[in-house]
């Protein structure tokens, strides 16, 4: 970066290029660095002990980061991935990805939310929301998952992957490990009407693909399957946005919970 005679900043080709190269997710790998904006966004991540290499702050606004950088609106406009030029765009640098599997033991004793190849980033920023938000601290995905990294996803998450842990394994491979009597939950039409069954506190729950929903290999570990009715006769939706769907069978866990 260098400073122009007003003050102000403006970035160097060489830097402008890795920015811009972040949508990608080898362009993340190589420089080892992933974007968020926003002021809560950043602010979350920041508490949540993210580092942020470069935060560029817009000089009118007013906001303090530590360490930012106050720049013209104009800068902000040519970073943002947003239809709305934020007023902070920060880049933080990825930590080391967990490869920690959780013990098979885990599940007896608490709610884990595993995705099964969800790859739109929004659905899987949302998700990471949702399970936050219902107290869902570990979320298992399958290794053909969208990085929780891409831009889409971390601002889709507001912050969210501050809290939530998440790990990239082979689903059906820890399914597997799993005790006996572990409770695998799953969405499918064939499925028990969630609004009437026995829910437990502990387990795990699937939700699959965008299109094609749980995976054959995934599926054949589920012992508890669940399906979310539509109400009424003029239904013209054929399934529900895997989001949506979380959120959904994620509260009806708590709820019961709540309720017992």
């Amino acid at each position: 970066m260098t400073p122009d005679m007003n003050g102000d900043f403006v970035l160097t080709r060489a830097l402008s290029k890795e920015f811009a190269s972040l949508d990608d997710a080898k362009g993340r790998r190589r420089s080892g660095l992933f974007v968020a904006e926003g002021r809560k966004c950043v602010e979350t991540l920041i508490q949540g002990g993210f580092r942020p290499r470069h935060i560029f702050v817009d000089a009118a606004s007013g906001l303090d980061f530590a360490g930012a950088v106050a720049v013209k609106r104009g800068l902000l406009r040519e970073l943002t991935r947003l239809s709305a030029t934020p007023p902070v765009i920060a880049f933080f640098e990825l930590p080391e990805e967990d490869c920690e599997i959780p013990s098979p033991d885990m599940v007896k004793s608490e709610l884990v939310l595993a995705l099964d190849r969800v790859q739109d980033p929004g659905n899987m920023g949302t998700i990471l929301r949702t399970a936050d938000w219902l107290g869902v601290r570990t979320v298992l995905a399958s290794r053909d998952c969208v990085d929780i990294f891409n831009p889409k996803a971390v601002q889709a998450s507001m912050g969210a992957i501050a809290s939530v842990r998440v790990i990239y394994t082979d689903l059906a491979g820890y399914m597997a490990s799993l005790p006996a009597d572990a409770e695998i939950y799953g969405t499918f039409l064939d499925g028990a009407n969630i609004y009437a069954s026995p829910l437990s506190p502990c387990g795990v729950v699937v939700m699959g693909n965008e299109g094609s929903g749980v995976s054959a290999e995934v599926a054949s570990h589920v012992n508890r399957k669940l399906f979310i009715p539509p109400f009424g006769n003029r239904c013209v939706s054929e399934s529900l946005n895997v989001s949506v769907a979380t959120a959904i069978v994620l509260s009806q866990f708590r709820q019961r919970q709540s309720n017992g």
